[in-house]
């Protein structure tokens, strides 16, 4: 198993040095994970990563190399370094699965164990989940738009290999139908598909030689790439050499929706009815969006998908909400910060949904004290004394997304700026309401 101990910051290190040598490492701790806006002022984001996070924690570990290293670069003294090579995690995790909607405030992830344990996750998780679940919600907002018109993730080339593999993942959960990346289709079951570029095309003497040897070697199915020279010629050039069975035609620059529009007319006229059209080239939602009207069958999207559609994070914070005293067998008390545009709420908090008689999301209500007793419980356990309790294959967080997007109002379609679709409410199950700080 490789280690993921050092994929973190090296303050996190430093504070667990001076814990340990001031005798707070071993208080219990409420750690959170949430967000405290949406960014880019969108109206919803979509949880993506926990299984990623769930994984990679079982890998936390400092084995001999690990130490090693540390020791040489004199990041922490001795009595730190044994206390690391005998790191296990043995603490609780709640959180959102994946697939699920979430609001500023909502707790996506809870982490309940001491403080030295639960200090070393943070980059950890934070750069885990604020990565796909960036990725995630664009997506989202990516097949809102295209209906039920599918959309294909080909965004390898545009992003770090590692984060291509991750993208894929999280853009599966979030409705993509298939993936260019081979990797994400091995490890994680994404399907995946592939037809040519136009390097393929050029290659070959001739526009008519290229598409003879893809259909030949791929059969009438295929995808061809109309746009390397005179699209109205490929169309023809393609039928003639697929016949009326050909399965697509992509178009990759111009006009999209006019080319589209001519390309439909052709094929029809030659006779390939069936023949469907796939565009590709710097789509995003808002492109999608302007496509709804032309006769386009599926979306290959890249670089605004990997990037997030420019918003590459999702702003998750991770924070110390409670705590014990020097008495470690005390139950945790609140804590919180002041710092002005960066104060939280102290207290380990629950979520649920409030969701009104005709199945549409009313509020996200962020409790302390317990659960509102009037709404859809939005936290799982994911880890149980150091165990891992949760799993389950992308296939149900794909299912989950397409239900908890179906919750939410009509507002949450909209791609402009605006306030979140669903306001959060946060109080104190055993009490009243109470404002967010």
């Amino acid at each position: 198993m490789t280690s993921t101990s050092l994929l973190t910051d090296h303050y996190e290190l430093t504070m667990l040095r001076a814990a340990l040598h001031g005798g707070t490492a071993h208080r219990r701790v409420v750690f959170e994970l949430f967000a405290r806006s949406l960014p880019g002022d969108r109206r919803y984001g979509v949880v993506a990563g926990t299984g990623r996070f769930l994984d990679a924690l079982v890998g936390f570990r400092f084995g001999p190399d690990e130490v090693d290293w540390l020791r040489r670069a004199a990041v922490v003294d001795e009595t730190t370094l044994q206390w690391l090579s005998a790191y296990r995690f043995s603490g609780d995790v709640f959180g959102y699965p994946e697939g699920e909607i979430f609001f500023p405030g909502s707790p996506v992830l809870t982490v309940e164990s001491t403080f030295g344990e639960a200090v070393l996750l943070e980059t950890l998780a934070l750069s885990i989940v604020n990565h796909d679940s960036a990725i995630a919600t664009a997506a989202s907002r990516m097949t809102w738009a295209a209906g039920d018109r599918p959309c294909v993730e080909m965004g390898s080339r545009r992003t770090h290999e590692d984060a291509a593999v991750a993208a894929a993942r999280a853009a599966y959960v979030a409705g993509f139908a298939s993936t260019s990346n081979l990797r994400a289709g091995e490890r994680w079951g994404v399907p995946t598909t592939g037809t040519s570029a136009h390097a393929f095309v050029l290659v070959h003497d001739s526009e008519r030689d290229a598409f003879t040897s893809q259909v030949r070697a791929l059969g009438s199915g295929t995808t061809l790439l109309i746009d390397t020279y005179d699209v109205r010629e490929a169309v023809r050039t393609a039928v003639e050499v697929a016949g009326t069975d050909l399965g697509a035609v992509r178009i990759d620059s111009g006009d999209l929706a006019g080319l589209a529009q001519q390309v439909r007319i052709e094929l029809d006229d030659l006779g390939a009815k069936q023949t469907r059209i796939v565009v590709t080239g710097d789509l995003d939602e808002h492109a999608i969006a302007a496509l709804a009207a032309a006769p386009v069958d599926g979306y290959g999207v890249g670089t605004s998908l990997v990037s997030g559609s420019g918003q590459p994070t999702s702003g998750f914070v991770y924070k110390l909400v409670a705590r014990s005293g020097a008495d470690v067998d005390s139950a945790p008390v609140p804590v919180a910060k002041s710092s002005p545009r960066k104060e939280t709420l102290g207290g380990r908090k629950w979520a649920t949904r409030r969701i009104d008689r005709i199945g549409t999301a009313q509020a996200e209500q962020v409790t302390v004290g317990g659960p509102a007793p009037d709404g859809r419980p939005l936290q799982l356990p994911l880890v149980k004394a150091g165990e891992r309790v949760w799993t389950e294959p992308l296939s149900r967080a794909r299912e989950r997304h397409q239900r908890a997007r179906a919750e939410l109002p009509m507002e949450a379609r909209h791609l402009s700026r605006g306030e979140p679709a669903v306001p959060t409410e946060f109080g104190d199950a055993r009490a009243g309401s109470q404002e967010a700080p």
